[in-house]
Order: C-alpha cells, then sequence, then structure tokens
C-alpha cells in the first residue's frame, strides 16, 4: 500500500467519526439529553437519582399536553421534573383529595399507589384552587400549571416562587428512566 491510499483511507476514517461526533452532540444538545432527578418531588414516578431522557423536539412538533411530565428552567442553572396538570384556559380545584379541571373530575391513576400507601389516612394533595394559590382563575395563555407526583413534599405551580411555568421555559418531556436498570421504565 502507498503512502498516498494509506493518508487517504486515515482522512476517510477522520471524516467518518468527526461525523458521527458531530451527529451525537446534535441528538445530545437538540434532540435527547439525559438529566438525573434530584430529589423525592415525583416519587413514585420518579426516584431520586434516576436518570431520564428528555425529548427536547416532540412536543416543540406538536403541544403539551395534560400530564405529560415536563423539565423545566425553574431558576438559573435550576431545572425541575413536574407533571402538567393545567393547559391555558384551564380552572382547576383540588378538593377533598381529588382533581377538578373546569368543573371535570379527573382521575390520576399514577398517584393510587401513594395513597393507598399515606400512613395518616390524610390526603396527598391539600385543597387549593387557582384563585386562592396564584391570584388567577384560570391558567394563563402560554403558562402551565404543574405539580410534583409527591404532592406533600412538592415544590410545584402552587407555590408563587414556581408559579405558572412559561411554554419557554419548558426544555421537553421525560418520557423514560434509563439508570439505574432496575428502574428502567416508559412513563405514560
Amino acid at each position: 500500500m502507498g503512502k498516498t491510499k494509506k493518508k487517504s483511507e486515515l482522512l476517510e476514517w477522520v471524516k467518518v467519526i468527526g461525523i458521527a461526533v458531530l451527529f451525537a452532540w446534535g441528538i445530545r444538545f437538540y434532540i435527547l439529553t439525559p438529566i438525573v432527578v434530584d430529589g423525592a418531588s415525583m416519587m413514585p414516578t420518579f426516584e431520586d437519582g434516576d436518570k431520564v431522557v428528555v425529548n427536547k423536539i416532540g412536543p416543540r412538533l406538536t403541544e403539551y399536553k395534560r400530564f405529560d411530565v415536563i423539565v423545566f428552567e425553574a431558576k438559573e442553572d435550576t431545572n425541575y421534573i413536574k407533571r402538567v396538570i393545567g393547559i391555558p384556559g384551564d380552572r382547576i380545584v383540588y378538593e377533598n383529595d381529588e382533581l377538578f379541571i373546569n368543573g371535570k373530575k379527573y382521575d390520576e391513576p399514577y398517584l393510587e399507589e401513594y395513597k393507598k400507601a399515606l400512613i395518616d389516612n390524610g390526603t396527598l394533595t391539600g385543597d387549593f384552587t387557582l384563585d386562592e394559590n396564584l391570584g388567577e382563575s384560570t391558567v394563563p395563555d402560554g403558562y402551565f400549571f404543574v405539580l410534583g407526583d409527591n404532592r406533600r413534599y412538592s415544590t410545584d405551580s402552587r407555590d408563587p416562587r414556581v408559579g405558572f411555568v412559561s411554554k419557554d421555559k419548558i426544555l421537553g418531556t421525560a418520557k423514560m428512566v434509563v439508570f439505574p436498570l432496575d428502574n428502567l421504565k416508559i412513563i405514560k
């Protein structure tokens, strides 16, 4: 093999590896990105330390839906993972541990495990209305109302410091736990 052929082959390998690195970088930063769950606010859906894949592009092509699990920028360099409960125009009321949206009762099957495990026989989610907590009767346009699944121990939209989440602050949806492997699952 001549020197020219070896250089040509090496150059081809460098190109292939470079394209692969750029492709992986593009997927990582623009389509899918891993985050680590910090805290217990989304238990039992996510455990502290779970590594979750965030889909950054899918929801931007459609709309975020009620009960999607999203990751959003809560403060500079701080992301939260919560569940969308209210979409623009919704009136949210929680009464006797039951969710009412626009006057209609909604089941939250992802909370059943936690409700059954309550030792004190109390409620998982205390009574509230949007008006009481945030001074608005409905979720404003371009915003979402979010709650953690571990309602007793979640800093979420009920807290005026978080409040409604702007669509512009949402990084994407969390649909899959990838680590640790014994927690591997798809989120519905």
